[in-house]
């Protein structure tokens, strides 16, 4: 008869019974560690420091368009920059989490990611012209996306090594704001995705 108070031969533990309680005990590990990841992702998130003297170019080459999305000309300006205290008085807080901190908004819930009419999408942080209607198109992923920005001399794209992989990370020339990501897996004829942040940009419809 099994006595229920016996303790199993130390043999024993080593065979198939461990199994479920290894596997409890990674699942259990690797929740805690996804969790510590994110974790101090957010915590590490810093905010834009203005330029100094030394720090990139002090003057930025543009393009200017009007109402009607047409271009009107290029200038050569200096780059629009502000304190961290001045960008969070100025923007709503979801803009300023992301241009700013280089945030995410949840999929879906952005202001322009179904927008359908016809105008521009300029930046929420200086109002420079970034992406058109006629190069937007629906990529199901919930955020607005595009297959080139209205002017390649708007925008900036770097390397951005974090999440554990790489990715294009896309920013506004003029104020360094994040926009979001660029992927090689859009549509004709360009073959790229650019997929942005609603509430780093404002939608402007074409007068």
């Amino acid at each position: 008869m099994l006595n229920l108070y016996d303790t199993p031969a130390l043999e024993e533990k080593s065979g198939p019974p461990e199994k479920p309680r290894r596997a409890f005990i990674f699942t259990a590990a690797a929740t805690l560690s996804a969790a510590a990841f994110w974790g101090l992702r957010r915590s590490t998130v810093h905010a834009a420091e203005p330029l100094q003297e030394n720090e990139g170019p002090s003057m930025v080459t543009i393009i200017d368009f009007d109402a009607q999305g047409n271009r009107t000309g290029t200038r050569t300006i200096p780059r629009l920059t502000r304190t961290d205290d001045e960008w969070k008085q100025l923007l709503p807080k979801e803009s300023y989490l992301i241009l700013r901190h280089e945030d995410t908004e949840r999929a879906f819930t952005g202001d322009s990611w179904n927008e359908h009419r016809a105008g521009l999408f300029r930046c929420r942080g200086c109002d420079l012209a970034l992406f058109s209607s006629e190069t937007k198109f629906e990529s199901g992923t919930g955020w607005p996306s595009f297959y080139q920005p209205i002017a390649e001399e708007n925008i900036v794209k770097t390397v951005d090594g974090s999440l554990m992989m790489v990715r294009t990370a896309v920013s506004c020339r003029l104020c360094d704001g994040h926009l979001g990501h660029g992927f090689d897996d859009g549509p004709a004829p360009t073959g790229l995705r650019y997929c942005m942040n609603s509430f780093s940009m404002r939608f402007v419809p074409f007068a």
